[in-house]
Order: structure tokens, then C-alpha cells, then sequence
């Protein structure tokens, strides 16, 4: 789990009242947080917005004292000018460090030195920090819940699921919060710690909140249907998708996959290859997947060779192993014996054992080709194969 931003703040500080009643710092939030732009509005209007006015916690009435305004107003100068994100641990140590400061002056020294931490790329100190933030309780409710969802989200992001679980929990039940951001990180996480059946009412909460949610946001559903077992849901989630977005050539490509899982090849041939009939299928494994369902579909031989003779043909598909035994296997069952033969020629060599020459010499021994079969026998004995007595007996025909 990646945060977004890595050079930029990822909390909107409103340090208001305590020094003054003006907002004298203002960290960028996530860009695609509710937060940016309610802290746009709270700057045009001189005024800090309150983001959980459904917070049980009471905001702390006691302000950053007088004694260590000077010292405050230096470190959050020095932090503003984003260039000393070193010296503004070491100015905001000092300030944890003074028997003088209070709750406030501790909470908001911590915050601020967690936002350096971070830009500095240690997310370890800026963990400790974000939890002397919370722990000292002297922030305004933005102030302490943004530093409770930043300590959550890097938990997360250092893979530290269940510590990151409940810091967000704690979160989601103090401010009340039902943002789609929110939710989906909850359901992130619950999916990534491999809890997929409680990651799904969380993540579909997410969607259903958001009147815009993001794609990525229903592919992750989808996924925890899916690993959840629930074909159906995973199915629908991925038709709805697809439908949404006709020309995202990775929502079909999920899609056939699902119908894939599914056992639904036709639905999954169909999609694959209209992506192929516009030109859209370019890499390999597109290329594979499609003629893997036809060949796993009743009667599909045909779309079996046409699809990998293209793949070729294009440079696309490699002339290996797999794709030349496909080949033979597709000839071979279309009833089309010379193409079927020179393919399995060409996998024999590619094979890590001898049971494709011995297959090769069964197909030439029943064609009447008795030379060349006992020279495929020959070496499928060199290569090694699991019933060495039928290579023998091809051999030793006369």
C-alpha cells in the first residue's frame, strides 16, 4: 500500500486559536481526500472547518502556551519553508524535550516532526511521533484524528496489518466517519491481511458512498468476491466494470478472466476476442489466454490455430515449447495430421523430457512412417520418458 505524494505533507494542519486564531500552517492533504478541499475553504474564509463534527472526543480547551510561542512560531516558519525537514525534527525535539511545554505545545511539535519524518522517508520515526501527537491529546479534533488516519495509513503501508487495523478502527469509531477515502482504506487493508469476506461489505459501503468511485475501487471488490469464493458476485462486479467502462481494455481483460473462473469459456472467448478483433490484444499472455480458452471449449480447434498462427505471424506470440504442442494437439484434433506432425517435430526438441517424441512416434508409427517413427522412439528414450517399453516396441519394429 502506497501513499500518495511521497514529497509532499500528507496532513492539512489547522493550527488556529492556539497562536492567535489565524492559520499559520496549512500541509497539503492527499489529492484525493475530502480534506484538500474543505482546508481551501477553510483558508478563503479565515476560518478552520470542522472535519468530524460527528467526533465523540472533546476538543482539549488548553492552547500552546506563551513561553514557548517563539520557539513554536520558528519551528512551524521552518517547516513552511519545506527545505529543512531535518532541522525541523531537531527544533521540534527540543520543544519535547522542555519541561516548559504543555500538551498542546508536545502535540503539535510531534505532529509537525512527523510530517518531516515522513518527507525524509523514515516512517518509522514518523510512526513514534504521530503516536506522541495522539498520545499527548492536545490537538483540535483535525488536527488529532488527521495524525490518528497518517499513523494508520503508514502502519498499512509498512505492511503492519494489525496494528494499522485497529489505529484505523479507532479512527472510524471516534470521528464517525463514513468518507468513501476512509472506507476504502479500512477494506484495503482487510483485503491485503487476506480477510476477504469482512473486506467486502466495507469496500462495497465504499463504492456505495462515493457518487464517483474510483475503478480501481470496484476492481478490488471484485477481487474479494472473488478470493472469497463468490464466483457470482466477482462476476457481476466485473460485467458491471466492463459495461462502465467499454473501451478499458483491462476491465475486459478482467471480465474474461472471471468468466474464465467462471467456466463460462464462451463468455470469455467472446470478450477476448473482440479485444483481438480491434487490434487490442498485444502482448503475450493476451495471446495465450485467449487460445487457452478456446482450447479448453469443445469443437475450438480452428479458433485454436487461427489465434496462435496470428499471434506468430505478428511476433507477438514466442515459437516455444507450449505454442508449437498447442499447435499439434489443435492440428491433431482437427483431423489436419501433417501440420499436427511438423508442429510436434518442432515442440519435441523444446521439451524437457522424451514424452513428446514418443507421442511424435506413435502419430508417424499409425501414418505408416516407420523410419521416421523409430528415429522419434530412438530419442524419446534419450530423453527420458515414463513407459520407456513403448518407445522399445516402435524401435524394434521391422
Amino acid at each position: 500500500m502506497k501513499l500518495h505524494n511521497r514529497n509532499k505533507a500528507l496532513l492539512s494542519l489547522f493550527i488556529a486559536a492556539m497562536l492567535g486564531g489565524t492559520v499559520v500552517a496549512d500541509a497539503v492533504a492527499q489529492s484525493d481526500s475530502s480534506s484538500e478541499r474543505q482546508s481551501r475553504k477553510s483558508k478563503s474564509s479565515g476560518k478552520v472547518e470542522n472535519l468530524y463534527p460527528q467526533a465523540t472526543r472533546e476538543a482539549p480547551k488548553v492552547k500552546t502556551s506563551s513561553k514557548l510561542g517563539s520557539k513554536l512560531q520558528k519551528l512551524i516558519e521552518t517547516y513552511n519553508k519545506g527545505e529543512d525537514y531535518a532541522g525541523v525534527r531537531t527544533q521540534a525535539d527540543e520543544i519535547l524535550g522542555n519541561a516548559s511545554a504543555n500538551e498542546a505545545d508536545k502535540s503539535l511539535a510531534a505532529q509537525l516532526a512527523a510530517q518531516a519524518a515522513y518527507n525524509l522517508d523514515d516512517s518509522a520515526a514518523a510512526k513514534r511521533y504521530l503516536q506522541q501527537a495522539v498520545q499527548f491529546n492536545g490537538l483540535d479534533n483535525n488536527g488529532h484524528y488527521q495524525s490518528l488516519l497518517m499513523l494508520a495509513q503508514l502502519q498499512l503501508q509498512d505492511d503492519q496489518y494489525q496494528e494499522g487495523l485497529v489505529t484505523l478502527d479507532k479512527y472510524l469509531a471516534e470521528t464517525k466517519s463514513q468518507r468513501p477515502e476512509d472506507l476504502i482504506l479500512k477494506g484495503q487493508a482487510l483485503y491485503q491481511s487476506e480477510k476477504y469476506q469482512e473486506a467486502i461489505p466495507v469496500l462495497k459501503q465504499a463504492v456505495a458512498a462515493s457518487p464517483e468511485p474510483k475503478d480501481s475501487w470496484n476492481q478490488l471488490l471484485m477481487a474479494a468476491y472473488a478470493e472469497a469464493g463468490q464466483t457470482g458476485e466477482a462476476t457481476a462486479a466485473a460485467e458491471a466494470l466492463a459495461a462502465k467502462s467499454p473501451n478499458d481494455k483491462k476491465a475486459q481483460l478482467n471480465l474474461a478472466s472471471m468468466y474464465m473462473q467462471a467456466d463460462q469459456m464462451d463468455k470469455a472467448a467472446a470478450v477476448m476476442d473482440k479485444l483481438r478483433s480491434s487490434g487490442q490484444l498485444t502482448e503475450e499472455k493476451e495471446y495465450k489466454q485467449l487460445y487457452s480458452i478456446y482450447a479448453n471449449t469443445e469443437n475450438k480447434e480452428k479458433d485454436v490455430i487461427a489465434v496462435i498462427n496470428e499471434g506468430l505471424q505478428k511476433g507477438i506470440l514466442k515459437p516455444d515449447y507450449q505454442t508449437y504442442l498447442a499447435l499439434a494437439q489443435s492440428y491433431y484434433y482437427s483431423e489436419q495430421l501433417p501440420q499436427a506432425i511438423e508442429n510436434w517435430q518442432k515442440a519435441a526438441p523444446l521439451s524437457k523430457d522424451g514424452e513428446t517424441y514418443l507421442n511424435l512416434a506413435k502419430v508417424l508409427h499409425s501414418e505408416g512412417r516407420i523410419p521416421e517413427a523409430k528415429q522419434a522412439a530412438q530419442q524419446a528414450l534419450a530423453k527420458g520418458v515414463k513407459k520407456p517399453d513403448e518407445a522399445k516396441k516402435i524401435v524394434n519394429l521391422k
